[in-house]
């Protein structure tokens, strides 16, 4: 297992860096392909666990 860092940005994602899965609210795991990933934390992405920027729209 990897040590992961989690960056949450005002109004917006949590950034993921160094994970090799994420695990959502329902426990699936959600493998990790990229060195840093977006995290949807307003609920609104069409992709989750993935952030879509849909929480620009809803601003």
């Amino acid at each position: 297992m990897n040590e992961c860092q989690v960056t949450v940005i005002p109004d917006g994602p949590a950034l993921i860096r160094g994970a090799d899965r994420i695990l959502d609210d329902e426990g699936r795991a959600h493998e990790v392909e990229r060195p840093v990933v977006a995290v949807c934390l307003c609920g609104l992405t069409q992709r989750p666990p993935w952030c879509d920027a849909t929480h620009k729209v809803a601003q």
